[in-house]
């Protein structure tokens, strides 16, 4: 949200001194509705497959993947959840922490999009039940994976990227195979009034290629394009379930959902 924020204060301001944005739907998706984003199909789009091509944002470039991740010098493999239904058994509570449902974005969306990989009346009670279990609260996905890499904390529901980006600094970390999980999706954008759009043309056409999805997904990330993984045990088996988008109005209305559930 902070990009954003920056973008549409510079944008309103007259003075955007951006020619790129990378980000995930939503907040692009606002920038779009205030004219904020400029049209650029690059050729390199003919790689992305029809159904991940956004009309408005273009092709999808990577995926935040939300999963659950533990300490396994906290948590031993045997003990670790194997589902996320797991996270509401009545052992795991005090373990957990998670980005604050009523502040955090991406985790708003999780909440939200449980009911496509469980059914709505068990996603439904499963949020009800994860509130109940107390989940320690902070401002973000990434503080959630530095309390679990550090061992702070045993659980953290966070991207699953950082059991490999954490790991490389020789924090015991791994993640819960769930073989559905739910992300978001990034794209990169170019401004209506890019002060060089020539500039920004030529990043996107190198940003949507082969050789910077590899360079993304050595550094952890999702990178969209079959056949490219991070270096991560076992990535190559999840199946990636898009998050909801929702509209400014929905998000107000979860986060006053959920801080009744999780603030009580």
């Amino acid at each position: 949200m902070s990009v954003m924020n920056r973008s549409m204060s510079e944008y309103r301001a007259g003075n955007p001194i951006y020619d790129i944005v990378l980000n995930n739907s939503d907040p692009l998706l606002n920038m779009h509705q205030e004219g904020m984003i400029g049209k650029y199909d690059s050729t390199v789009m003919q790689k992305y497959p029809k159904d991940q091509i956004d009309p408005r944002l273009g092709p999808i470039s990577r995926y935040g993947i939300v999963g659950v991740l533990y300490n396994k010098s906290l948590v031993s493999p045997e003990d670790a959840p194997k589902a996320l239904e797991d996270l509401v058994q009545p052992k795991y509570k005090g373990m957990l922490v998670m980005a604050d449902p009523t502040l955090h974005v991406t985790t708003i969306q999780w909440l939200s999009s449980l009911h496509k990989v469980m059914s709505k009346d068990k996603a439904d009670k499963y949020i009800r039940e994860l509130a109940a279990m107390k989940p320690t609260l902070v401002e973000s996905m990434l503080p959630a994976g530095e309390r679990v890499s550090t061992g702070e904390m045993p659980i953290a529901v966070t991207f699953v990227k950082y059991a490999y980006t954490a790991g490389k600094t020789g924090a015991p970390l791994d993640y819960v195979r769930i073989e559905k999980m739910l992300g978001d999706s990034h794209f990169a954008v170019m401004s209506n009034k890019a002060p060089h759009p020539n500039a920004a043309k030529a990043f996107i056409d190198y940003y949507l290629d082969d050789e910077s999805m590899k360079i993304l997904a050595q550094s952890g990330e999702f990178a969209n394009r079959k056949g490219i993984y991070p270096p991560l045990p076992g990535a190559d088996k999840i199946q990636y379930v898009r998050m909801e988008v929702l509209d400014a109005k929905a998000f107000e209305d979860k986060k006053k959902e959920y801080g009744k559930l999780f603030l009580r």
